[in-house]
C-alpha cells in the first residue's frame, strides 16, 4: 500500500533532487529505500522513511523549499479513485471529508480535520507518528498538496485567509509566495489552511453523482479490506482530541461509533488500554513541542491533554528522570 508522500511516486523527488545538484539514489539508498521503488509500486515504503528523505535531502541539498518543490510536480490526478470522488464531490467540504475518509488507503501517518468556529473554517494536519527532528519539509509538502487541491475544486479565484506552519519561516520566502499567494504565518497553534467557512459550502461545477458513486464503492471496498486495527484508530482520535482537552474514553469511542466497553474489548485483544494509546501519543508528541523553545510550558501541557502545569511537569518527570526544563535546555530548537 503507498503513501501519499511515496506517491509522490518518489519519480517527482528524483527530478527535484537532480535539479538541484543532488543524487537522488544514493539519498534513497541513505535512508534504506530501495531504487526499485522507483520502477516497482507494489513495493511499500514506510512514511517515516519518505519523511526523512525529504528532510535530510533539504539538509544536505541547503534547499528550504524542497518540499514545496516536490509538492509543485507532484501530479494530483494520480491519486486515481480518490481524485474522482474528491473531485466530482458537490463541494469542497464533500471532497474534503472524502480524503479524510480515504487516506487510511495511502497512509497511516497523517490526519486531515476541519475544524469550524464562527465564519472561519481551518483544514489541519496532524502527522500520527513520531518522527526525529524536524518535519519542517513533509509539512510543507502535504499542505502545498492540499492548497492545490483546494485551488483546482474551488476554482482559480478562490483563496484562503492564510496558510499557517508551526515551524518558523525560511531565509527566503520566494518559493512560498508564488505557490501560495496569500498570507502565511510561522510559529502557528498549528499546520493547515485558514479559510471562510462558507468556502466549504460553495457548489463545485464538476458534480457528477454517478461517476462519483462508483468510485466510492470501490474506495469503500478496499477500506474494509484495510488492516487497521482498533488501537488504530484509537490512536488516529487521540492525535486529534488530545489539544482539544476533550480526549476521555467515552468521547474517543463516540466518535468511533461504539461503546466504550467494546473499545476496551477490542483494545484488550491487541494488548493495549486507552491509557497506555495516550501514553503513547504524549511521548511521540513531547519532543515536538517541548523542543520549540518559544513554546510555554502551560501551553504544553494544554496540547498534551494535561489538567494542569503540574500535573504534566510529574508525568514529564516520572517518564524521562529529569525535569522539562532541564530537558528542554539540552533539547531545544531554535
Amino acid at each position: 500500500m503507498s503513501t501519499p508522500l511515496q506517491q509522490v511516486n518518489l519519480t517527482e523527488f528524483v527530478e527535484v533532487a537532480r535539479q538541484v545538484g543532488l543524487d537522488p539514489h544514493w539519498l534513497l539508498r541513505h535512508v534504506g529505500i530501495s531504487p526499485r521503488a522507483l520502477v516497482d509500486p507494489d513495493i511499500r515504503v514506510p512514511a517515516k522513511s519518505v519523511m526523512q528523505l525529504l528532510e535530510d535531502s533539504a539538509q544536505l541539498g541547503g534547499v528550504e523549499d524542497l518540499g514545496l518543490r516536490v509538492a509543485e510536480a507532484r501530479q494530483l490526478t494520480s491519486l486515481g479513485p480518490l481524485w474522482t470522488v474528491m473531485r466530482e464531490g458537490a463541494t469542497l467540504r464533500k471532497a474534503l471529508e472524502a480524503l479524510a475518509r480515504y487516506q487510511h488507503l495511502l497512509t497511516e501517518a497523517l490526519d486531515l480535520r476541519i475544524e469550524e468556529v464562527g465564519d472561519t473554517a481551518a483544514v489541519r494536519l496532524e502527522f500520527l507518528m513520531s518522527v526525529p527532528g524536524s518535519t519542517r519539509q513533509s509539512t510543507e509538502f502535504i499542505i502545498c498538496l492540499w492548497f492545490r487541491l483546494c485551488k483546482m475544486l474551488s476554482g482559480t479565484t478562490w483563496r484562503p485567509r492564510c496558510i499557517c506552519f508551526r515551524h518558523g519561516p525560511p531565509a527566503s520566502m520566494t518559493t512560498h509566495r508564488r505557490l501560495f499567494g496569500v498570507q502565511i504565518r510561522f510559529h502557528q497553534e498549528f499546520d493547515g489552511i485558514l479559510m471562510d467557512a462558507a468556502d466549504l459550502d460553495v457548489a463545485s461545477p464538476g458534480h457528477d453523482a454517478a461517476l462519483a458513486h462508483h468510485a466510492r464503492q470501490f474506495l469503500d471496498t478496499k477500506l474494509a479490506q484495510s488492516d487497521s486495527t482498533m488501537p488504530g484508530k484509537v490512536r488516529k482520535q487521540v492525535f486529534a482530541l488530545l489539544p482539544t482537552g476533550n480526549c476521555g474514553a467515552e468521547q474517543v469511542a463516540r466518535q468511533l461509533g461504539i461503546d466504550r466497553k467494546t473499545m476496551h474489548r477490542h483494545l484488550v485483544c491487541h494488548g493495549q488500554t486507552y491509557l497506555s494509546i495516550v501514553d503513547g501519543v504524549r511521548v511521540d508528541l513531547v519532543s515536538r513541542y517541548v523542543g520549540n523553545g518559544e513554546r510555554p510550558l502551560s501551553d504544553v501541557a494544554v496540547l498534551l491533554g494535561f489538567s494542569s502545569l503540574s500535573a504534566f511537569s510529574r508525568w514529564f518527570s516520572t517518564r524521562y528522570g529529569c525535569s522539562v526544563s532541564a530537558w528542554r535546555r539540552q533539547h531545544s530548537t531554535p
